[in-house]
């Protein structure tokens, strides 16, 4: 259902981004007002835009989102201190934390250009931590936290 949820919300935001730079376009003089001039096809060119927007929607999610291991030493309990403050450090708020989970989400605008889907997921495993979230930062953080536990045992 989250994939779900996730494609609809790209869906809406191609369309609006879409929407927005035609406006963009419309105002500055650059295209006229018209859709039967503007496109080739005129107003049956915008079910085909649907369609790729439609497309392109449905894969990026399986594309954009990630779980990832972050290879640190010592247990959940030594280690969570640490890891809030490292993603506070990082411009993320704590959302939820339980028994071998934490869930942080990004403050002030970015949430908004993110469309929502901020939230980064913490797990405990063996060797480490499992991240879930948005693929670049999930990365971006994962990197981060290895290298400040590897600063923190030297």
């Amino acid at each position: 259902m989250k994939y779900f949820i996730r494609a609809v919300k790209y869906f809406i935001y191609f369309i609006l981004l879409f929407v927005a730079i035609m406006a963009i376009l419309i105002l500055t003089g650059a295209a006229e007002g018209d859709i039967s001039t503007m496109f080739r096809g005129g107003y049956s060119a915008l079910w085909k835009i649907a369609v790729i927007f439609a497309v392109i929607s449905a894969i990026y999610p399986s594309v954009g989102f990630i779980r990832k291991e972050a290879m640190i030493p010592g247990s959940w309990e030594e280690d969570k201190d640490i890891i809030k403050e490292f993603m506070t450090g990082r411009g993320y708020v704590l959302e939820t934390e339980g028994t071998g989970a934490m869930s942080f989400r990004k403050k002030g605008l970015s949430r908004f250009t993110r469309m929502y889907e901020d939230r980064i997921i913490l797990t405990a495993k063996i060797g480490g931590v499992e991240m879930e979230g948005m693929r670049k930062d999930v990365i971006r953080l994962a990197m981060g936290l290895e290298s400040r536990f590897r600063r923190e045992e030297q």
